[in-house]
């Protein structure tokens, strides 16, 4: 090996990667190579495979006894786990077959984010259970959360008959509560159970030093396990068997709603995701008071009205001239909610957002330098209901953004549920269960969350369906109660006409 006294920083840059590959000839710096495939012929029967599943690392073992048929796919038996452990899918994870998982030989199965990403690997959901696990003695590894480092192995125990009746997937034993989401791993979990359990010897220690780690200020329960419960493990695995591997048309949904369930990947969350759907009562007829209809679309009128049949020469910019930007923030009491001289369009966010969402939901269009009426425009400026439910139709606004669109539906459904949890909370935890994550790879965030629902926070919002904050520094978060019916107005004939 060539030495790297007196090298210098060019040179020691173009060294790192043969000094990095050292001893281990078959992986490069930043990836893998494939490796040759480990699975084997599928069983031309379905049986049913008893897996025992431990979690590394803990003492004593925590583990999940399974029964399950051997069809099942990868991406299904991920979700198994999930429900199994108690985990919510909001990390990455990772199956492998091979003497462990990071042998140099060990095959790799991925999950939706690191196909897209291009990592070295096969889609999780292209390998079937029987195609890697064969035989009683047989392992497979699922790491969960690159972060804490979750190692499952999935150990083959028995190989039975099956019954055409049995559940897809079934639990029938276990031991220990599952850890917490970002406890910090098996060594947090452990100092976590041992904090809040005083019949254990070493629970006053354990108080002590998570005390000295995290601060006095926070407490273990933060982090509470949870809890082994067989009969919740089996109601989520239940109604993974009744929606069938990848049908929407199991999930008893009209398309568009039953589409975006199934995007979801965590089988607790779909479950959340449908209690929502149920509670937010599509059922029922929807009536709108006229009156309630013409308060709610005054902003949507008036500037229908005032872009009118000659429409409104717009500057080289392609924005409203002042004259226009002023009238808004006058006629329709923008000022208290902006700051701001309130002439110029892209410096007045409130009338710069009016305009295009308008144009958004088909109401108005640019032409030849004009701001114009569209044909659907022009009939309904007059007619505040058919106004209503045209805004309701076109709910979540027009966007070339997947997340914001699948932000904006769970908005909705949300907000219809008349659920009780923080909106953009709500929206965050569904969104990382379908699978979006920060830059870093990190759960989305409220935040993040209200950003990309902020189109149609911001339609809601103009059409006083959200309760007013007198804090201009805050947006509202919470429906008035004509806001949570225009919801179920949205979500219900987003479902018949998407």
């Amino acid at each position: 090996m060539a030495t790297i006294a007196g090298r210098n920083p060019d040179e020691l840059e173009r060294l790192l990667p043969h000094l990095m590959g050292a001893g281990r000839p078959e992986l490069g710096l930043f990836g893998r190579t494939p490796s040759p495939s480990r699975r084997q012929p599928r069983r031309d029967d379905v049986v049913t495979f008893r897996l025992r599943v431990d979690l590394t690392g803990t003492k004593p073992p925590l583990w999940r006894r399974l029964e399950v048929a051997s069809d099942l796919f990868l991406n299904e038996i991920h979700d198994v786990i999930q429900a199994a452990f108690g985990w919510t899918d909001s990390h990455l994870h990772e199956f492998a077959s091979g003497k462990d998982y990071y042998d140099a030989g060990a095959e790799h199965y991925l999950c939706p984010f690191q196909v897209g990403e291009g990592t070295i690997g096969v889609p999780e959901e292209d390998v079937r259970l029987d195609e890697v696990l064969k035989k009683a003695g047989d392992k497979l590894f699922y790491l969960y959360d690159f972060g804490d480092d979750w190692m499952h192995v999935i150990k083959l125990e028995a190989v039975q008959p099956r019954d055409g009746a049995a559940p897809r997937a079934v639990c029938v034993d276990g031991r220990r509560s599952g850890p917490s989401e970002d406890c910090g791993g098996v060594g947090g979990y452990e100092l976590i159970s041992a904090a809040l359990d005083p019949r254990r010897p070493d629970h006053a220690e354990a108080v002590a030093d998570y005390a000295r780690m995290y601060g006095e200020d926070t407490e273990p329960d933060d982090f509470q396990p949870t809890s082994f419960d067989l009969e919740d493990v089996n109601e989520m695995l239940a109604e993974f068997s009744e929606d069938g591997p990848g049908d929407p048309g199991l999930l008893g949904l009209p398309g568009p709603l039953g589409e975006l369930t199934m995007a979801i990947r965590s089988t607790a969350h779909r479950k959340q995701f449908r209690q929502m759907i149920d509670e937010a009562d599509l059922d029922a007829s929807i009536t709108v008071d006229p009156g309630i209809a013409e308060q709610m679309v005054s902003p949507y009128r008036w500037l229908l009205d005032r872009v009118g049949d000659d429409g409104i020469k717009l500057t080289g910019a392609g924005y409203l001239p002042p004259v226009e930007v002023e009238a808004a923030v006058a006629e329709l009491g923008l000022g208290s909610s902006w700051i701001g001289k309130g002439n110029r369009e892209i410096q007045t966010m409130p009338v710069l957002s009016l305009r295009e969402s308008a144009q958004a939901m088909g109401l108005l269009r640019k032409y030849r330098g004009r701001l114009v009426l569209t044909r659907r425009g022009a009939v309904v400026r007059d007619d505040p209901v058919a106004l209503w439910w045209h805004l309701a139709e076109r709910m979540p606004p027009a966007s070339k953004d997947a997340c914001d669109t699948q932000a904006g539906l769970i908005l909705l459904v949300t907000l219809a549920a008349r659920s009780t949890k923080q909106p953009d909370a709500t929206v965050a935890e569904l969104l990382t269960a379908i699978g979006w994550v920060t830059n870093d790879d990190s759960p989305m965030t409220p935040s993040l969350a209200g950003r990309a629902a902020w189109d149609t926070w911001n339609v809601l919002r103009r059409l006083g369906g959200g309760v007013d904050e007198p804090d201009l520094r805050r947006r509202s978060d919470q429906p008035t109660p004509q806001g949570v019916v225009f919801a179920r107005a949205a979500v219900r004939t987003w479902q018949s006409t998407t």
